[in-house]
């Protein structure tokens, strides 16, 4: 099949059968449980089948690879035109958080298509971004077409828990298969933002916090609960956990932000020096309006207590009780928080790593930002693409232990009153298919000009 001309003046090997597929895709992919429950409780397998037969009938040579049984992760290489070129990694996970059927207005797992919107848990995070791969590669086959550079196609498992099985294993035992990958694109990027006054970003994550989950273990003396007990392991318990919540975390500017709270300044005509000494960046996010909400959560570390467990009968005092806090570090703010965690814990609770994951930094000055910019603005071009830093993470992290560099970019143009950020690991997730037809000429775009 030839290229087919595209209304955005160019042409695009993106066909009517390519805009079908990644609606398809997207549905039977829901219908695939890949439920995480974290401790190893999840079977990607059958989704990983499901992606590299599309992908060998593509006319790759895709390869499964477990750490654990049932936890598959596929790997497939596009040979690009220049052999010279650095790779680029193209990664999205197949595993998705639980979903209570009782909650939602349809069945989470059905891929309903009601209305122009695919229903399901994983619609948005992040089986949406696994189909438009799909069909854009596919296309690509029908239309001969062949990227400049290698591009490394990678599903994985286990994203929503450890990355233990999934990113993190392919990291430590098949690096060989990301050979010649510099640069990385997954997801959490890209998606349209409605900022008011008929404003649209486009927020292209260039950064991500570090997680930094923890255990607080307190010890005390044991006895009976109508007795004064000062060594009282859930009273120590408690009050540590009440000053990690009760604790302001002091500000700290990393260069992404920075660059996305200039950006965002200059959009609302605000006036400010980000580098000024005596700039007041939530007096600046104050004036944002909505998008305040794609700077503020990452102006700071921080650390919610999320988990407790002490006892076992209310007459009696435990010997030890411990808790769960979900930290996050923002890139050179690691000492701050550990030495942070020391003072608020204080004498009497100990705490430790559970999981701890480092902190990211992309470059926005970069060639790569420039065409990730170009790449949605040819399609969008009221839209004004800016920079921003993720709260939380994503797999990113593992491949950066391979020196890649990785960038949110799972493009959706969503329509105005879609609360794009609910619906990660809400009910009623949910993505239209309009904006699946957007990511997927978006996506085929910049991956034929990066």
């Amino acid at each position: 099949m030839a290229e087919v001309s595209r209304h955005d003046g160019g042409t695009s090997p993106i066909d009517a059968r390519a805009l079908d597929e990644v609606v398809t895709f997207t549905s039977e992919l829901i219908r695939i449980d890949t439920t995480n429950r974290g401790g190893g409780d999840c079977r990607e397998r059958p989704a990983a089948e499901y992606t590299a037969e599309r992908l060998a009938a593509a006319g790759l040579e895709p390869v499964l690879l477990e750490r654990t049984p049932g936890r598959a992760n596929v790997v497939a290489r596009i040979a690009g035109a220049d052999p010279t070129a650095d790779a680029l990694l193209v990664h999205g996970h197949l595993d998705v958080v639980p979903a209570d059927p009782a909650d939602w207005s349809v069945d989470p797992f059905s891929g309903e298509v009601r209305d122009g919107v695919v229903w399901g848990r994983g619609a948005v995070d992040m089986k949406n971004m696994d189909a438009m791969i799909l069909s854009v590669v596919r296309a690509w086959a029908r239309a001969g077409v062949r990227p400049r550079r290698d591009i490394v196609i990678a599903y994985t498992a286990d994203e929503e828990d450890s990355a233990a099985d999934g990113a993190g294993f392919l990291a430590a035992e098949h690096a060989g298969l990301f050979e010649g990958c510099t640069e990385g694109i997954s997801e959490s990027g890209a998606f349209s933002f409605h900022a008011g006054g008929g404003m649209t970003l486009y927020p292209v994550a260039a950064g991500e916090r570090g997680t930094a989950w923890i255990k607080l273990t307190a010890r005390g003396r044991a006895g009976h609960g109508s007795k004064v007990n000062r060594a009282n392991a859930v009273s120590r318990l408690a009050a540590a956990v009440a000053r990690i919540g009760d604790h302001r975390w002091p500000l700290r500017l990393t260069p992404t932000v920075r660059a996305a709270l200039a950006e965002m300044a200059a959009l609302h005509g605000i006036d400010a020096d980000v580098h000024a000494e005596d700039f007041d960046a939530d007096a600046l996010v104050a004036k944002l309006g909505p998008a305040a909400s794609l700077v503020e959560p990452v102006l700071r570390n921080s650390a919610n207590p999320t988990m407790l467990d002490a006892g076992y009968k209310v007459n009696v005092i435990p010997e030890h009780a411990t808790a769960y806090v979900d930290g996050r570090m923002l890139p050179g703010g690691e000492d701050e928080f550990h030495d942070t965690m020391d003072r608020l814990t204080g004498p009497d609770v100990e705490w430790e790593f559970h999981h701890r994951e480092r902190p990211l930094q992309a470059p926005v000055d970069s060639p790569t930002y420039d065409k990730l910019r170009a790449a949605i603005e040819r399609f969008d071009p009221d839209g004004h693409v800016v920079p921003y830093c993720m709260s939380g993470g994503t797999d990113a992290k593992q491949f950066s232990r391979l020196g890649i560099t990785g960038y949110g970019f799972s493009p959706l143009k969503l329509p105005v009153g879609y609360d794009y950020a609910a619906m990660f690991h809400g009910v009623d997730e949910r993505v239209p298919v309009e904006a699946l037809h957007f990511g997927v000429e978006v996506l085929d775009h910049y991956l034929r000009s990066a």
